[in-house]
């Protein structure tokens, strides 16, 4: 009996996010209270005719780390330069290739869309597109990468709500002209904010 070979593989990649309004506070519930995830959109990429959905992805190159690989990747394959907000994890898989049997990671970051356009994705994909928040998760076709959105949603939450907090600029407004870099992870505290 011949045994399948089994080969190690990863890839980086993440969630990517952005929202239309430049502060967490410009959308107000109906009891007026600030809603931050109101407007959030999640980029994925996608093979049309299959009704494929998946989140951007890609291998290392040679010497590469795993966060410059998921930003490169992510530009490639939705046209979006982004930023990285956090840390999600990994997901773990198998599949088989041409006889060969792989045991594939993906790690995942939240990545801040900062500029671009998805009409600028490569052609590893057909598309490239924004969907609401509440719906990205049940767009996707594999049910751990929707994991990985729900698990995104906290930390974009608590990042909208830092920014208003400290009155920030959003990196995150569809149009640019709000696009000032924060480097700040979720909960932690920005340069000069008071202590």
């Amino acid at each position: 009996m011949s045994r399948t070979r089994v080969v190690r593989a990863f890839s980086a990649g993440g969630v990517v996010f952005r929202r239309p309004f430049p502060r967490a506070d410009a959308v107000l519930g109906a009891s007026g209270d600030a809603q931050p995830l109101a407007g959030v959109e999640i980029a994925l990429v996608g093979r049309v005719r299959a009704d494929v959905w998946v989140l951007p992805k890609g291998t290392p190159n040679p010497g590469e780390s795993a966060v410059d690989a998921a930003l490169r990747e992510v530009r490639e394959e939705t046209g979006l330069v982004t930023q990285v907000a956090g840390e999600l994890g990994s997901i773990h898989y198998f599949f088989t290739r041409a006889g060969v049997r792989y045991s594939k990671e993906v790690f995942h970051y939240l990545l801040a869309a900062t500029g671009g356009d998805v009409s600028l994705h490569d052609h590893e994909y057909d598309e490239a597109r924004w969907f609401p928040l509440a719906e990205a998760d049940s767009r996707l076709t594999f049910a751990n990468e929707a994991g990985m959105v729900r698990k995104a949603v906290p930390l974009i939450e608590r990042l909208l709500v830092d920014q208003r907090e400290w009155g920030l600029a959003s990196p995150l407004a569809r149009d640019g002209t709000d696009a000032a870099t924060v480097r700040v992870a979720p909960g932690a505290q920005p340069e000069g904010a008071a202590e």
